[in-house]
């Protein structure tokens, strides 16, 4: 039985950014996003906002009692939001992640990623690595998960730089996404606990 965790609990912050689950009133926000080609370059192609309308019901879903999803990330600052934040299934032999599986009552099989999509404006700002990692601390401090994953696109190596600051070994090239070649990290419970205990 897993014990869902109280809507505050959901509420992440870290020293610039407030992290809180994606709902359905975020879809405008969603759009910018996911609507954005230059968002996009090394995801997937750029949606329509009738893609991204469709998606929200399954883009608001949460598992295990709420630990599982995707936040919106806004800055502090000025209230605005300038992206998302995820842990969800990767997928490996499907293009986009099985939404089916993320549901309240369980963990979904395989391996949950990190990940994170921001608008242009926040870019070169350090928000990517806050978010991040504040996402891993989550991750282990309120999750059972061993270990999470992330994966990039060979070429982004900007992102891959982003996840090696949060402590994310690169393990070469795995399969996920329906592609042989994703660059992959992971970093284990007792990597971020040796790594949080030397900060």
């Amino acid at each position: 039985m897993i014990v869902p965790l109280p809507e505050h609990a959901l509420i992440l912050e870290t020293e610039r950014l407030l992290l809180s689950p994606m709902t359905m009133d975020d879809t405008e926000m969603a759009q910018s996003v996911l609507c954005d080609p230059q968002v996009m370059h090394f995801v997937a192609d750029a949606m329509t906002p009738e893609e991204v309308v469709a998606l929200m019901p399954d883009a608001t879903r949460r598992g295990a009692g709420g630990r599982i999803g995707i936040w919106k990330v806004l800055r502090k600052e000025t209230g605005e939001v300038i992206g998302d934040g995820v842990l969800t299934p990767v997928p490996i032999e499907q293009d986009e992640t099985d939404w089916s599986t993320v549901v309240p009552e369980a963990y979904p099989p395989g391996q949950i990623e990190v990940g994170y999509l921001l608008v242009p404006s926040a870019w070169g700002q350090g928000f990517a690595t806050e978010l991040c990692a504040r996402l891993l601390r989550f991750a282990f401090e309120q999750t059972m998960l061993d270990k999470v994953v992330a994966t990039t696109d060979p070429d982004n190596a900007n992102s891959q730089r982003v996840l090696q600051k949060c402590g994310m070994r690169p393990m070469g090239f795995r399969r996920a996404y329906a592609h042989d070649e994703v660059s992959w990290f992971e970093i284990t419970r007792p990597e971020w606990q040796a790594q949080a205990s030397n900060q």
